[in-house]
């Protein structure tokens, strides 16, 4: 495979500075051997929802997959400045126990399991446990687990992460960087 060189991907996300190659590349390594179950439509109001103005109407599965992927470009900025190794969210006084405490780069806590059982299941099948603390390792260590963790709660909650909650990612989503990711996607 020829190296992926990036352009709109790379864009500033708010103060947070801009993706390394390197995250960008797991994203899309990742997407592309995704099932598509995460990334079709359903009848709940979800990421796609929530980002609909800003990147929709989506045109194809390829488009809903890069729109994914440019949602996690931003949300990783904002929740951890694209750490893999992000701890508790220290302003956070509901992070307090060992299933509301957020990990890795996305911030997930494993309380978020609650949303559906097929959370809890991908957290097994990565590493045989399904407990708060097993998911925060797991969270900080595993990108794949992490990167399909977040989108699939994505698809069930908008409410799990503030910044998706509170739309403040919108204002830093990409059109062009959803066009990169459908490029990288539909080549080899």
């Amino acid at each position: 495979m020829m190296p992926r060189s990036f352009n709109a991907c790379k864009a500033k996300v708010h103060n947070r500075g801009i993706p390394s190659e390197a995250f960008l590349n797991e994203l899309i390594d990742w997407c592309k051997q995704a099932p598509d179950e995460i990334f079709a439509r359903n009848d709940r109001t979800d990421i796609y929802s929530q980002v609909f103005n800003e990147l929709g109407p989506w045109e194809d599965l390829t488009h809903r997959k890069a729109a994914m992927l440019e949602v996690l470009r931003v949300l990783g900025g904002f929740e951890s400045s694209w750490d893999w190794n992000e701890g508790r969210d220290v302003t956070n006084p509901n992070s307090n126990t060992s299933c509301t405490e957020e990990a890795g780069i996305f911030q997930c806590s494993g309380d978020s399991m609650s949303f559906s059982t097929s959370l809890k299941e991908l957290l097994k099948s990565a590493s045989g446990k399904t407990d708060c603390d097993t998911f925060r390792s797991v969270s900080k260590s595993n990108h794949r687990f992490a990167i399909e963790y977040c989108a699939r709660l994505l698809r069930f909650t908008t409410d799990h992460h503030g910044p998706v909650k509170h739309k403040e990612i919108n204002p830093w989503l990409r059109r062009d960087a959803v066009a990169e990711f459908r490029r990288f996607l539909s080549t080899q």
